[in-house]
């Protein structure tokens, strides 16, 4: 009978053994889990705080729009939408002679549109201002 129970106390401890062992295995591995997580986080968050960031000031922005509604007066001279977008983006550019040239221009092939009149007056008015300043 004594073998018997020597045996059962052996075997438990055996299993209390390999529980331990599994169990320090497993925090381990988890720890191990946790820091690589949180060092992958670090790193990404090293590396985007270290990349230029590209910024394009509004006036290259309006440059740009400014090129694409040419390239389509290029190709169709009498574009009533490009032209107007096209004499917005020049005077937000501060060209207001361009604007008033497209102006005119819209003026005198859209004789029935009172907008198109009241807006070269504007600008011609905006433009005379800033010569007396």
């Amino acid at each position: 009978m004594a073998n018997s129970n020597d045996y059962f106390i052996q075997r438990t401890k055996q299993i209390e053994r390999r529980k331990r062992i599994v169990t320090y295995i497993s925090v381990a591995s988890f720890g191990g889990s946790i820091l690589f997580g949180g060092l992958n986080f670090v790193k990404q968050a090293w590396q985007q705080s270290h990349q230029p960031v590209v910024v394009l000031s509004a006036e290259s922005e309006l440059q740009k729009q400014s090129q694409g509604y040419e390239l389509v007066l290029q190709k169709e001279p009498n574009n009533q939408s490009a032209m107007e977008k096209l004499s917005i983006v020049r005077l937000k550019l501060g060209d207001k002679q361009g604007a008033i040239a497209l102006m005119e221009k819209l003026a005198q092939q859209n004789p029935n549109r009172q907008e198109y009149k009241t807006a070269l007056a504007e600008i011609k008015k905006r433009a005379s201002q800033n010569h007396q300043k």
